[in-house]
């Protein structure tokens, strides 16, 4: 079978590739050698699939359906392979392959997971809003646990720190977002003053990150784990569905009520959560205009100028 990466992976990893990156071109190659090496069986690679690796569809030699995933080293797979196994099935998808002592798995299998198979296409987003983000909010909660002894997972000081780098540069070539770019930068420099707790955070979650399983109803897929307080994991739901959130005349009053229900419902500080909804909304906005996606720019830094 023909491994070709969906258009959509090929034009997110175009975005952020570093100049040299060969993993797209590597990619057929590698997808066959995971195949045959765990004598698996393609049904079919899932579309428009992801931004940051390749879904395929397969089945193990018992038959047993499973999910084969590809991932190049700059979207950490590693890091989600050791975050997977800590959680162990507990609110996010089952790792199918054990993790060996040091980092990875076994051998063959670095920035290869292969895993539990879900309903790729039923994710919480298809839900009702109301219910989406309780049944979302459900599932994260799982995830907040303590990270394991001597883990060697991003924080979010680091990984905020290395993005208030970039948010800096792009305020200084496009100076009217100068003032949001501000506002999210002291907002950071102020939550990281005094974290309330350290745990495991899913890192990237939204309601698409949410699928419907056998084993539980929803199961949350995708993390790029770190570790740091949990308004920072929620602030990510905060936003979805945002085109919808600038349709509305009442887009502003809808936001601020749904960071005020998340943060009731989930026991987290209504102003921590706040704070870092401003923060990554922001981030999340200049790197759009970074890459010429100005539409999601435009979204997104309009909905930060609410908060």
């Amino acid at each position: 079978m023909a491994f070709e990466p969906p258009r959509r992976l090929v034009r997110a990893l175009g975005e952020t590739a570093p100049e040299g990156d060969d993993w797209l071109e590597k990619l057929p190659g590698l997808a066959r050698e995971a195949v045959e090496r765990r004598e698996l069986t393609v049904e079919r690679v899932q579309l428009p699939g992801g931004r940051s690796s390749l879904v395929v569809l397969v089945r193990r030699a018992d038959g047993t359906p499973a999910v084969l995933k590809l991932a190049p080293p700059r979207a950490r797979p590693e890091s989600e392979r050791v975050a997977l196994a800590h959680w162990g099935g507990r609110g996010a998808v089952q790792l199918l392959e054990p993790v060996s002592e040091g980092a990875g798995g076994a051998e063959g299998s670095e920035g290869v997971l292969l895993l539990e198979r879900l309903h790729p296409d039923v994710s919480v987003r298809t839900l009702p809003e109301a219910k989406a983000l309780l049944e979302a909010a459900g599932t994260l909660r799982r995830l907040w646990v303590d990270p394991p002894e001597g883990h060697v997972f991003e924080t979010v000081a680091e990984r905020t720190g290395r993005q208030a780098k970039a948010m800096r540069a792009g305020a200084d070539a496009a100076p009217e977002v100068a003032p949001l770019v501000d506002a999210a930068l002291s907002a950071r420099e102020e939550l990281l003053d005094s974290p309330p707790e350290h745990r495991l955070l899913h890192g990237t979650f939204r309601q698409s990150k949410v699928l419907s399983g056998d084993r539980m109803p929803w199961l949350a897929v995708g993390p790029d784990p770190v570790v740091g307080e949990h308004a920072f994991d929620l602030a990510r739901l905060v936003r979805d569905r945002v085109e919808d959130l600038i349709a509305q005349p009442s887009g502003a009053t809808t936001t601020r009520r749904r960071v005020r229900r998340l943060a009731e419902s989930l026991e987290v500080d209504r102003d921590r959560l706040r704070g870092w909804t401003l923060f990554r909304a922001v981030e999340s906005g200049v790197r759009a205009r970074r890459v010429g996606r100005e539409r999601d720019a435009e979204l997104l830094l309009e909905f930060a100028s609410w908060l």
